[in-house]
């Protein structure tokens, strides 16, 4: 049995994570064959059985997903079949449930992510940077090296909000300015019902920018740092602010394949 893996490509990085992933799947050597495909219609969708939405831009992404009939196929391939799904950056933005910082008029979500997002959290493009990043979920696969990640921030969302679970859409957040909210959409079956978790697990966290601040002089208000959040996951779907398709290291895409083969494996 093979397992398609697409890559949405209406815009953003989309070929790095094809590439990434072809070089993750063979050093997996897993006995199931991976086919890994660029996303640009529904078709081409539907033969998926999970998903990557790149970095790239948010707005963008989602207004040429509508204006090619992919926003509600979409919302119902990671909110109605509960299909394995991750997203960089943009694709974080895309998966959340709220976001703010909205350009005006806001834009659409898919939803899949019980969080609030806040856009371009670190600045403009000029602001871009790169950072050591501690992932305990790397570190729990003895196959991986626990070396830090090296996580490229460019323009990039925080999760400034772990929002509850609750049934239908975050009417809470609709009552926030500059802030929009996906919508409601069900679990289709059992199956995808238990591909879904009621809690938002935070699986990494950007440490020391407090202490770089005051290294540079700059006055600082807080008696601890706990880090921005910038890797969540929700039961099968999956979120981070930075860009591993942007750099060499495959050890997230190689995590990311075995949570695809197992979740695969109980969807049988």
């Amino acid at each position: 049995m093979a397992i398609t893996v697409g890559v949405l490509a209406l815009q953003g990085a989309f070929l790095e994570h094809l590439v990434l992933l072809r070089r993750a799947a063979r050093e997996l050597h897993a006995k199931t064959a991976f086919e890994f495909i660029e996303v640009r219609n529904v078709n081409q969708l539907a033969q998926c059985d999970a998903l990557i939405i790149p970095g790239g831009e948010s707005t963008t992404i989602s207004f040429v997903a509508a204006q090619s009939n992919l926003l509600e196929p979409l919302r119902d391939f990671v909110k109605v079949s509960r299909k394995p799904t991750w997203g960089t950056c943009a694709g974080l933005i895309l998966l959340a449930e709220a976001a703010n910082a909205t350009k005006k008029g806001g834009q659409e979500l898919i939803g899949g992510l019980d969080v609030r997002v806040n856009r371009n959290h670190f600045g403009r493009q000029v602001e871009s940077f790169q950072a050591d990043l501690d992932l305990p979920f790397l570190k729990g696969d003895a196959s991986l090296s626990d070396n830090p990640f090296q996580g490229i921030f460019i323009r990039a969302p925080v999760v400034e909000k772990i929002l509850p679970n609750v049934e239908g859409i975050q009417r809470q957040e609709q009552e926030l300015a500059d802030t929009v909210v996906a919508p409601s959409k069900a679990a289709k079956d059992e199956r995808a019902r238990s591909a879904m978790s009621a809690d938002v697990e935070i699986m990494g966290k950007l440490t020391g920018r407090l202490k770089s601040a005051a290294a540079r002089g700059l006055e600082i208000h807080a008696e601890e740092e706990v880090g921005d959040i910038i890797a969540v996951r929700q039961g099968n779907v999956f979120g981070t602010s930075f860009h591993p398709e942007l750099t060499s290291d495959i050890r997230i895409h190689v995590w990311w394949l075995k949570q695809v083969l197992e979740a695969t494996k109980e969807a049988q």
